[in-house]
């Protein structure tokens, strides 16, 4: 993926990342392919100069839109992208304020990814995790105190085999 850089050992590391950044004395990386980047944005739409995050690019970045795949992968043999969903579990906790009841605040987000490829984000709840996501088996029942964030990835393989990650943070 071109992410390695080697390291100057005269050099700590936040000069080795201005240094990456700007391009002083980095190596020369390959250009991304056009499966991974389909086009440059023309001119006409770059937001306004006075865009506070055109603004902080650095001299001689450009922004790339990612369009989805450069393919037809609308086949079956592509399932397995469509597979592929992402939980944003920001935060999910619960407790009990006794006057006041149970008190449950959530903020869920389901990811995936369309017909050719193109990922979005919906808002989902809780109760929409699947089954293989842990920590938050209690959510829902007599309010015990609980406050959960993760990331949970599923999908299934070309044969059909489900496979899950899950990050909490």
């Amino acid at each position: 993926m071109g992410a390695a850089y080697p390291k100057n050992s005269d050099e700590g590391p936040l000069a080795r990342l201005y240094d990456a950044v700007f391009d002083r004395s980095a190596p020369t990386m390959p250009a991304p392919g056009p499966a991974i980047l389909s086009h440059m944005l023309s001119p006409r739409h770059w937001p306004d100069a006075e865009d506070q995050e055109v603004r902080r690019l650095p001299k001689g970045f450009a922004l790339q839109l990612a369009q989805g795949a450069d393919i037809d992968i609308s086949g079956p043999e592509f399932n397995f992208v469509r597979s592929i969903r992402v939980y944003d579990v920001r935060h999910a906790g619960q407790y009990d304020a006794s006057e006041a009841g149970c008190v449950r605040s959530a903020a869920v987000y389901l990811g995936s990814y369309s017909t050719q490829g193109s990922f979005s984000w919906a808002r989902s709840t809780p109760e929409a995790l699947p089954e293989a996501h842990v920590g938050l088996e209690t959510w829902g029942m007599n309010c015990p105190d609980l406050y959960h964030r993760s990331v949970f990835v599923d999908w299934q393989d070309y044969q059909g085999n489900y496979g899950f990650e899950q990050i909490n943070y």
